[in-house]
């Protein structure tokens, strides 16, 4: 599913790459990542990945940065995104965090309506710094 959408496949590889085993064993180790899937029918469906972030910033608030948001093309419209997102927010509040937090592409504009409709707002400008 990372690799199943135009930006995807310029930047993913072949799902057996040994890098995804060893990132997975790193976020598996981490209590503090959590990587979600939603199956329907025994299949996976949706995915998406969950990281507790300690801080000073806030009076020491705990946030939650949510990433790697997929949804399965032929899954897309029926719920499971808003579902996924739900659970994150949820966990992330049980987690003790104040506050969710999310990145998306600029060229995502339907990631975009998703999620205004779901209440985030684009307050701060992203930047990154490749290496």
């Amino acid at each position: 599913m990372l690799a199943d959408d135009p930006l995807g496949a310029t930047r993913e590889g072949d799902p057996a790459d040994p890098a995804y085993a060893r990132a997975f064993a790193v976020l598996d180790a981490d209590p503090h990542q959590l990587l979600a899937v939603a199956e329907r029918d025994g299949q996976v469906v949706g995915t998406l990945q969950l990281t507790v972030i300690a801080g000073l910033s806030r009076r020491g608030m705990s946030r939650a940065l949510i990433e790697a948001v997929r949804v399965r093309a032929d899954q897309r419209g029926h719920g499971t995104g808003r579902q996924l997102i739900q659970w994150a927010i949820d966990r992330a509040s049980a987690e003790g965090c104040g506050l969710v937090q999310l990145t998306t592409d600029r060229s995502r504009t339907d990631a975009h309506r998703f999620y205004e409709g779901l209440g985030f707002a684009a307050t701060h400008v992203g930047m990154k710094l490749a290496l």
